[in-house]
């Protein structure tokens, strides 16, 4: 069995900063300084954070929960949510094991520890599984050809 650890990224653990820099930058191409400085910005704010999971000690899976994600620079009406879940990343070798979702239960609790009664995501090709977790599709929009869904999750208060 496994040993799964969830913990809180610091703002000024630089190491963990740039390993998740390198793994946005090589799924997504985005630059590893901006989200150097955008995860030490994140990361300093109690109601913005970013978590890192680890199997057996090793760092597999991302995800945090924002106040701005990128979708916002296309659609800024949508400004009206706030916190959104957004860049959940996972290894490519430890896909489809289940981290996703664990990770994304583990931010969800601690939005509620925090209080918050909604948080967001979008997101065109994992619409199934969150609805699974009990989030619901508030509207769909298309951007660049892909069907987006805009998704909230009511949290329930622990």
């Amino acid at each position: 069995m496994n040993h799964i650890d969830i913990k809180l990224v610091a703002s000024d653990d630089h190491s963990v900063l740039s390993l998740i820099a390198d793994w946005y930058h090589d799924e997504w191409g985005i630059p590893v300084a901006d989200t150097v400085n955008n995860l030490r910005a994140v990361t300093a704010d109690i109601y913005q954070f970013q978590m890192l999971l680890f199997v057996d000690g090793r760092a597999v899976a991302t995800g945090g929960v924002y106040d701005h994600v990128g979708l916002l620079n296309h659609k800024p009406e949508l400004n009206i949510y706030k916190k959104w879940l957004a860049q959940l990343y996972t290894i490519p070798g430890e896909r489809g094991n289940g981290y996703g979702i664990r990770l994304c239960k583990q931010i969800q609790d601690h939005c509620r520890a925090l209080a918050l009664e909604k948080i967001y995501l979008f997101t065109h090709t994992a619409g199934p599984m969150y609805q699974k977790l009990g989030w619901s599709i508030i509207q769909r929009l298309t951007i660049s050809n892909r069907n987006i869904a805009v998704m909230e999750k009511i949290l329930s208060i622990l």
